[in-house]
């Protein structure tokens, strides 16, 4: 009789990671970190300009300092940025989740399919659950296979799927209570 190893054994251990408030520098980071457009391929397809890297982690560290959390960024083992992972409260008036708290994650493609997203997702989870946060959304478009599989392993609900803005796409929205 032959037995299978323990799914535990199966497993890939979780990578080495850090999580840090975005520091002015990061902007120039993020900027390199995302310049490949099949990083952006969900988020606009191709890369935003400098400022908008500046804007967004002024914006993150007004959020740290204000709620307790943000999205930070990620390092590896070596110290080198590899993306942002954290919450924020929904950013868009116009649809979705008014008033909801968004988890979210981007990472460089070197850091795809190495476990980054999913321990990453999890230390969100934790600082979220320490600042008290009762509950978190992902919004995930649906080709987005990769980020559907971090939710997944996250163990969030599918609460919805709806057309984006636009009509092109769908997406879906995942909800878990904290």
């Amino acid at each position: 009789m032959t037995t299978s190893p323990p799914a535990s054994a199966l497993a890939h251990p979780a990578p080495v990671l850090s999580l840090r408030v975005p520091t002015d520098e990061d902007a120039y980071h993020w900027h390199r970190v995302f310049a490949d457009p099949e990083v952006m391929e969900f988020h606009g397809g191709r890369p935003a300009e400098l400022s908008v890297y500046q804007e967004l982690t002024a914006r993150q560290r007004r959020h740290d300092a204000e709620l307790g959390y943000c999205l930070w960024t990620v390092t590896d083992e070596a110290g080198e940025v590899v993306g942002f992972t954290g919450a924020q409260p929904w950013p868009h008036a116009h649809f979705g989740p008014v008033g909801a708290i968004e988890i979210g994650w981007r990472l460089a493609r070197t850091a795809w399919g190495r476990g980054y997203a999913t321990a990453a997702a999890r230390t969100t989870l934790d600082r979220l659950r320490a600042a008290g946060v009762p509950s978190v959304v992902a919004m995930v478009k649906e080709r987005n296979t990769r980020s559907l599989a971090v939710v997944e392993r996250l163990g969030m609900r599918h609460a919805e799927t709806f057309v984006l803005p636009g009509g092109a796409e769908r997406g879906r929205r995942y909800e878990l209570a904290l």
